[in-house]
């Protein structure tokens, strides 16, 4: 079982003819049910900024306004994954086996991505490496 995980919440853009990406957050996740949460609570962030509901007292009569039907439904994708029981249930057994979780989901222009790994498995893989490379002969 891994027991502490590395959450990060990335957006990609096009800035100069590049691809960009603005990190939004990380968290480090002493327990497994912890990660699961902050990333449903950040995928919901994100949907809030992205598509905030009208009846919030924040903003002014009219403030938002629908955007036209073929823009691709990011906040609706990222509200849905995160109540999604089995993707939630799929997610944490990935995360249990120690394998990297990539959820990603874009408009026309930005991509939005949630990441987490065990903190284990990343030691492992270091530690893979290392004995890897000094097993190997030098030239």
């Amino acid at each position: 079982m891994h027991d502490e995980f590395l959450c990060h919440v990335t957006a990609y853009g096009i800035c100069g003819g590049r691809r960009v990406g603005v990190p939004l957050g990380t968290y480090r996740a002493p327990t497994l049910a912890l990660a699961l949460w902050w990333m449903r609570d950040r995928a919901l962030w994100i949907a809030e900024r992205l598509d905030p509901r009208p009846e919030n007292a924040h903003y002014p009569p009219n403030a938002i306004v629908p955007v036209a039907d073929g823009v691709p439904d990011v906040p609706g994708v990222l509200r849905a994954w995160s109540g999604d029981d089995a993707e939630q249930e799929y997610v944490a057994e990935e995360l249990a086996a120690g394998h990297l979780v990539r959820v990603a989901t874009s408009d026309d222009t930005t991509e939005y991505e949630l990441l987490a790994e065990s903190v284990d498995a990343l030691r492992m893989q270091r530690v893979q490496r290392t004995a890897h490379a000094l097993a190997t002969p030098a030239a």
